[in-house]
Parts: structure tokens; sequence; C-alpha cells
């Protein structure tokens, strides 16, 4: 059995979706702590044919909190956050299949930060047609104090999984001979950049998902789930 760990992201880019469709099972860490450096609950869309990035607003708390310990702010607005992504995208030829789905996703109940994220993500893989199990990390029966490389082979042990697929910058982090030695195959994903037209601009790489589901069809998608290689 194959499996990929993630944080949980805000409408992650295409590389995000591209590990979660390659593996049996996807792990999504609930209980590893925030960094607002990363991408948490923040991406980037296309706005005036530019990288322009969007954010959850969170609840003020401590840095050392998990993700599962953190919060959307009290004073969130779905639709300040909605309203600049239908100005960008009004014009894109599936905006009007795609933009209810994004509406659906950014005004979801959830106020825990992961169960938020975890819904978004739930509910883009559904209209990706990506059927990989959603497994959340502290509900494996491992040593949750164990850190990096240990507690990913933990978690490959606990759930039988004899192959790991992380993302290319994981190359830095985990040694292939380790994971051998485990029993567990190392392969890291290289995601392949598949150019679409995009409102007449010159292409912008690497946007959220919700700019690949604006600009191409089902099926395109499904094309460019399959764009990377594994080294």
């Amino acid at each position: 059995m194959t499996i990929a760990i993630m944080q949980p992201y805000f409408l992650p880019y295409i590389g995000y979706w591209q590990l979660m469709a390659a593996v049996d099972q996807f792990v999504i860490y609930d209980n590893i702590q925030y960094s607002k450096k990363g991408w948490i609950n923040r991406n980037r869309f296309l706005r005036n044919g530019e990288a322009a990035t969007f954010s959850l607003p969170l609840k003020k708390a401590s840095d050392y909190l998990d993700i599962v310990e953190r919060s959307l702010a009290d004073d969130f607005a779905p639709k300040t956050l909605v309203n600049p992504f239908a100005e960008a995208y009004r014009k894109a030829p599936r905006f009007a299949e795609v933009f209810p789905v994004v509406e659906s996703v950014v005004a979801a109940a959830p106020r825990n930060l992961f169960e938020y994220l975890r819904h978004s993500l739930a509910t883009i893989a559904g209209q990706l047609e990506i059927r990989t199990p959603l497994v959340v990390s502290s509900t494996i029966g491992i040593d949750h104090e164990l850190k990096s490389e240990s507690k990913v082979l933990a978690i490959c042990e606990a759930l039988g999984a004899d192959r790991y697929i992380n993302s290319i910058g994981g190359q830095a982090l985990y040694s292939k001979e380790t994971f051998a030695a485990r029993g567990v195959e190392l392969a890291f994903m290289r995601t392949q950049v598949r150019e679409y037209p995009q409102l007449g601009a010159p292409f912008v790489p690497a946007l959220s998902i919700l700019d690949v589901m604006m600009f191409n069809s089902t099926d395109a998608i499904h094309r460019m789930l399959g764009d990377y290689e594994l080294v």
C-alpha cells in the first residue's frame, strides 16, 4: 500500500492533488504545530494577470499550538474572501460551475482550523473525482511525540504501507536508505507544469487549485493529475 502524509492546506496547488490521487491513503496532520510561514491558511490566485495572495484570518493564539488547536477569526466574513474571487474569475470559462463550489467551501460551518481545512480538502477532492481516503493523523495508533522521519515511518508501519511518496521538497528531509531498512520504499514527486489559457495573460504557474478549476474541464484536470515524475 502507498501513502502520503501532508499538512492540510487551503485550496492548495495542483501538486498537492497529484499526490493525493497517486496514493491509496492520504494522511492529513492535525497534531502538528501550525506554521504561519507555510501555506496552511493562505494561497495565491490570478488577479489582473498576476499572482495575488489570499488568506484565512485566524484567531490570535500562541505560535506553538497545533493546527487542530487553532481557529478562524471570530469576525471572518466569507464574502470578503469570495468577492475578490468573483471579480478575478467572472470571465473564466468554468466560472458558473466552479464558483458555487468555492462559495460553499469558504462558507463552511467549522470554525476550528483543521476541521475547516479538512472539509475543504474533502469537498474539492470530490469535485476532482479523487477517491483516496483521507486519514487524520491523530487517529493513528503511534507515539505522537515522534518527530520528522521517525514519525513518518511509524505511520507507515501502523497503516501497513510499503511505499511512501513525498513532495520533491522532502529530498532534504528523508533518506531512502533509512526507509528501505524499515521495509518502506521512498519516492519523491516532481510536478510537471502544464500551461493553460488564463484570460489571455502570460501563464502564471503554481496557483491555487481554484485557478486550475476555473480554466480547465474535469477531463483536463484528470490529465494534469498524472503530470508528474517519481524520483
